[in-house]
């Protein structure tokens, strides 16, 4: 028998990417709490300044933006866009999260393959989480099988965006906590808070890739199973 479209068994069959993307929200809040009480010896700004200039990416601009963790390396402006707390917080969580986008910047400058794949993929993603929903719905209001696979052909490049983006968060972060030990802004002490702060934020990633894949597979299932009823 099919799976429905819509209704409590795909909740379900969602239940583990959704646990775990609370508590991955739960790790992340904690560890940021607790590492923004924990003194550094540079700002974030001064930090990510610093890993820029010796990888020599002086070009490349770091900006103060607005928001909470809204942190982010802008690939296409090459700039490095750090929130207010991050920017100007002297504390492990500021210096940690810094370092994180300027590894973006380092893979940029070094054309670091993942990447290139999860940029060119932007656009696809960008489209495919909107008008792949939309098409799935609609197709299963029609009962149109094409509308139905091309909503799913665009939503697997979402899932495909995500899989490849992994690597680059996962890699960024290892690039972070090397560099800033290297460098003498933290010291082997200080590396386990750092790592604590980053692999909670790379948590997040895992769930929300796991939620995309979960996704896409139930619907998958559910459409053969209609085809072949």
């Amino acid at each position: 028998m099919p799976m429905p479209l819509f209704n409590f068994q795909l909740l379900l069959f969602l239940a583990p990417a959704i646990l775990l993307g609370i508590i991955a929200q739960i790790m992340v809040r904690s560890a940021y709490a607790q590492t923004q009480r924990l003194a550094a010896s540079m700002t974030g700004f001064a930090a990510a300044r610093r890993m820029l200039d010796a990888a020599g990416l002086n070009s490349v601009d770091i900006e103060q933006i607005p928001g909470t963790l809204s942190d982010h390396y802008d690939p296409s402006h090459k700039v490095l866009r750090l929130s207010t707390d991050v920017f100007h917080g002297r504390s492990i969580a500021s210096v940690g999260i810094a370092a994180h986008e300027a590894g973006h910047a380092l893979q940029d400058a070094q054309r670091y393959a993942p990447l290139v794949i999860r940029n060119a993929a932007v656009p696809l993603a960008s489209f495919g989480s909107s008008a792949g929903m939309i098409l799935i719905m609609l197709g299963a209001a029609m009962a149109a099988s094409f509308v139905l696979w091309a909503g799913i052909i665009l939503f697997a490049g979402v899932v495909f965006f995500q899989l490849v983006n992994l690597p680059v968060e996962f890699n960024a972060s290892s690039r972070a906590k090397e560099q800033l030990v290297q460098l003498g802004i933290i010291d082997q002490n200080e590396l386990p808070y750092v790592r604590k702060v980053l692999n909670a934020a790379a948590l997040t990633y895992v769930a929300a890739t796991l939620q995309s894949l979960l996704t896409l597979i139930y619907y998958v299932l559910a459409f053969t199973g209609r085809r072949d009823e």
